[in-house]
């Protein structure tokens, strides 16, 4: 009989998945294991990437959420430190200048009252990202904490929470903010901050219900339930975090409908107005002089625009990113 190699102990059998083995040395599977960026879908020491790592890696390497980004960025920039790109006061008009195009120093011209258009564009900024920041984040608190507790405890939390929502998504957004916006004497950003809330939280509610009670199924969640955890611990540490993505991606797309929405009701007459520096109010104005100043117009229009695109190219990559679906 042939004489059998010596047992050596520092060997490791490692399946090869297809029902055989391979020998593996106790050092080679170290390095295995310790390999910075291991095998595809897995992080340092071999570990198993989550959700976010996932999707961080993802966005940066999406230019689509680069670019938008960027703008982003460069919005909120201008939006605290508007005096860094523009030296002009937004309310300093002189009528003799009605209407006239772009001269040195005044890139974009002057409005129908003589205003520098250039300036009132750039501090029109900090109106729609004030708008869009504060009416999401509420809109989130609200609808998440709303939903999620009618998602985890069901009963008739649940059914008067669906009924409240059908009543609220009945209510037409613009006629509703011509109503409740033109009896507010306010000329701050807040009256439309809490309508844009009031009207706002049905649609994430039901984003969060319907993740909490498919989160809540999971064994995990039964384990937990079975330990011994409270209703509170279950629902804040180990169903929230795994529900709140799809909460994240809707506020995102949203972010950039709630500027459109102020920009509409303050053209509109009933959200901000005068003095105050809106890019809504801006086209409003320039409206009736188009064909002899259509610079008053384009400039305020293409900035809302611009704006409201970079928001949605965001929340389009943030989804692409933490859907497991799409990958």
């Amino acid at each position: 009989m042939p004489e059998q190699p010596p047992y050596e102990p520092e060997g490791a059998i490692a399946g090869t998945g297809m029902g055989g083995a391979m020998d593996l040395a106790a050092s080679e599977a170290t390095t295995l294991e310790r390999t910075p960026g291991g095998p595809e879908g897995t992080g340092p020491a071999g570990k198993p990437r989550s959700l976010w790592s996932d999707a961080w890696r993802d966005l940066r390497r999406n230019p689509v959420f680069v670019v938008s980004a960027l703008v982003i960025c460069f919005l909120v920039v201008i939006s605290v430190w508007p005096s860094l790109i523009a030296s002009g006061n937004p309310l300093q008009c002189d009528l003799a200048k009605s209407q006239e195009g772009p001269q040195p120093g005044h890139p974009f011209g002057f409005d129908g009252q003589g205003c520098d258009v250039y300036t009132r564009t750039v501090y029109g900024a900090r109106t729609s990202v004030t708008v869009g920041v504060c009416a999401t984040l509420g809109v989130a608190l609200l609808g998440s904490v709303l939903g999620a507790l009618a998602g985890f405890f069901g009963g008739l939390s649940d059914s008067l929470l669906s009924r409240t929502t059908d009543i609220f998504f009945a209510i037409p957004v613009v006629l509703g903010g011509l109503v409740l916006l033109s009896v507010v004497p306010s000329n701050t950003v807040w009256p439309v901050i809490g309508f844009i809330v009031l009207l706002g939280w049905p649609q994430i509610s039901r984003i969060a219900r319907g993740s909490v009670i498919t989160a809540r199924q999971n064994d995990y969640v039964q384990a937990a339930r079975a330990l011994g955890a409270s209703n509170s611990r279950i629902l804040l540490r180990h169903i929230a975090p795994n529900a709140v993505a799809p909460v994240i991606v809707v506020a995102t797309i949203a972010l950039g409908t709630y500027i459109a929405l102020e920009a509409t009701l303050s053209y509109l007459g009933v959200g901000l107005k005068p003095p105050s520096v809106s890019w809504g109010i801006d086209i409003s104005a320039a409206s009736p002089y188009v064909r002899n100043a259509p610079h008053a117009l384009l400039w305020p229009a293409g900035a809302l625009a611009v704006t409201v695109l970079a928001f949605i190219m965001l929340g389009d990559a943030v989804r692409d990113a933490l859907d497991p679906k799409l990958r």
